[in-house]
């Protein structure tokens, strides 16, 4: 019989687990939720010592306690921790790891680092960092009623949950968050599911994305025995939709699930761009490629383009952005059009590197700015993918060269599991200003429904602010179209793009 040892997320308990608990044991199943120690319920209040082992401990007693192979052990956010260093002990023991909304934690990480809240992580770092030799930062208080989603989307969980999961939820020890993941390999290959909630702004359609990008830590997902479900929920799916976890539970314990699988065939990203080009001369300087057209007559400065990638994109990942197919062509096509098109290549290597990114930008179009052949007060910003979140410093105070923003497939509101719910980076507040320039927006009809749903926030805070913003519809159309659609409707949609914010940079 197939056993699932259910471990919860930070500040919960076994008690979580009721519902899916129920319906897998009427299924037939084993189910062995797990409270952890210092957590309600588990009659094991913590003490100074209690750490990331110390949890890892309960997990093994469990483990232990059984009397049969077929263990499903099943991590929820933090509790992937305890799961896979307790399957790195067992490895005979466990039939299959299953990574519930969870990170890849790896050797010597703490799980602070996967704490989704980066500005609650900043913070935490900080304490530990500050405590005296031998001290203790103290346990990290559960957020209250209001304030769940900084650890990630409740979405779809009932009020009556949201309100249990508030009460009943304990303080977390810090040394189970601060203490570092140790793992010997012992397990490598054993069984892998990911259970990936599209609420919480995870989906199978990104991470064959970010594998087809190069990420080297997630190459590993490409194994025949690594699968992955969706959940149309938030990052609580044993509150919000017990009976879809309890089903996917069951089928991944059966090894059924999507397999990620390598063709042989270029990534999306490295195809040609779907129009032709003439090839034009491109000069590189620092981060940015210029793609320069004819020279005006009489030697006159031409209106730039300055185009923005998403990512995260792997720091030594080759080719970079700047000499991918879809960027190359944006920049030979504004060229052909007259305008100076800039690529530029900014160090969005994680989902904490926005800040930084935002900077490179900074510097970027200061450079572009600068050069003698930029008309230096006629520069329209182009961001693509998730780079649309760095529209929201440039639409809330808009210098007076900035003619025009676009934005092709934005991702226009952090995603759930970024941890920038408070950030600057929420362009839906910023466009509510007063000036924003005129907008640009490409959007594709066959977007991912985490992603569509930050466009729509974005679309109604515009209208709102009586903004000036141009809606591009491609009706066929996927995340980062240009490199896998050739068709009319494409075509003419990327033209008419930069058609428009060409008439923009020339009023």
């Amino acid at each position: 019989m197939t056993v699932f040892v259910l471990v919860p997320e930070a500040h919960t308990g076994g008690w979580v687990w009721e519902d899916v608990a129920g319906l897998l044991t009427e299924a037939g199943a084993g189910v062995r939720p797990v409270t952890l120690t210092g957590m309600a319920g588990s009659g094991r209040p913590a003490g100074p010592g209690t750490d990331l082992e110390t949890h890892v401990e309960d997990v093994l007693r469990v483990v232990d306690s059984l009397d049969t192979a077929d263990v499903v052990l099943v991590g929820h956010g933090y509790g992937i921790h305890p799961v896979v260093a307790a399957a790195d002990r067992r490895p005979g023991r466990v039939a299959r790891v299953v990574h519930l909304d969870a990170g890849m934690p790896r050797d010597g990480d703490a799980p602070l680092q996967l704490v989704p809240d980066q500005e609650l992580r900043a913070r935490l770092t900080a304490s530990v960092t500050t405590a005296a030799p031998g001290g203790d930062a103290g346990p990290v208080a559960p957020p209250p009623l209001g304030a769940w989603e900084r650890w990630g989307s409740t979405a779809g969980v009932p009020a009556a949950a949201l309100a249990r999961l508030a009460a009943d939820a304990a303080p977390q020890p810090i040394g189970t968050l601060t203490r570092p993941l140790r793992l010997t390999g012992a397990p490598a290959g054993l069984p892998t599911t990911g259970v990936l909630c599209t609420g919480n702004g995870s989906s199978i359609a990104m991470v064959e994305a970010l594998v087809g990008m190069g990420h080297p830590e997630l190459q590993v997902l490409t194994d025949p025995r690594v699968t992955f479900f969706e959940l149309a929920t938030g990052h609580w799916p044993m509150l919000s939709a017990p009976g879809e976890l309890a089903d996917v539970l069951l089928k991944a314990a059966a090894g059924d699930g999507h397999r990620i699988a390598t063709t042989g065939e270029l990534p999306a990203h490295l195809r040609p761009f779907l129009l032709d080009l003439p090839e034009r001369p491109r000069e590189r300087r620092e981060r940015v490629d210029l793609h320069l057209p004819e020279p005006a007559a009489g030697g006159a400065p031409r209106p730039a383009v300055v185009l923005v990638h998403g990512g995260p994109v792997p720091a030594g990942a080759r080719p970079a952005p700047r000499d991918w197919p879809a960027f190359v062509g944006y920049g030979r096509l504004a060229a052909a059009m007259g305008a100076v098109g800039a690529v530029v290549d900014h160090r969005l290597h994680s989902l904490g590197d926005f800040p930084r990114a935002a900077e490179d930008l900074v510097e970027a179009v200061e450079l572009v700015r600068a050069d003698p052949r930029v008309d230096a007060d006629r520069v329209a910003l182009w961001f693509f993918s998730a780079g649309g979140v760095l529209t929201a410093d440039w639409l809330a105070a808009p210098p007076h060269w900035l003619r025009c923003v676009a934005a092709t497939y934005p991702v226009l509101a952090p995603l759930p599991n970024w941890g920038l719910a408070e950030s600057r980076f929420r362009p839906a507040a910023a466009v509510r200003g007063t000036g924003a320039p005129p907008v640009v927006l490409t959007r594709v009809g066959r977007e991912r429904t985490e992603i569509a749903a930050t466009v729509d926030e974005f679309l109604s805070a515009a209208k709102d602010a009586g903004a000036d913003v141009e809606v591009i519809e491609v009706p066929d159309g996927t995340h980062g179209f240009e490199t896998t659609d050739r068709g009319p409707a494409a075509r003419e949609a990327v033209e008419r793009a930069m058609r428009t914010v060409l008439a923009h940079l020339r009023r």
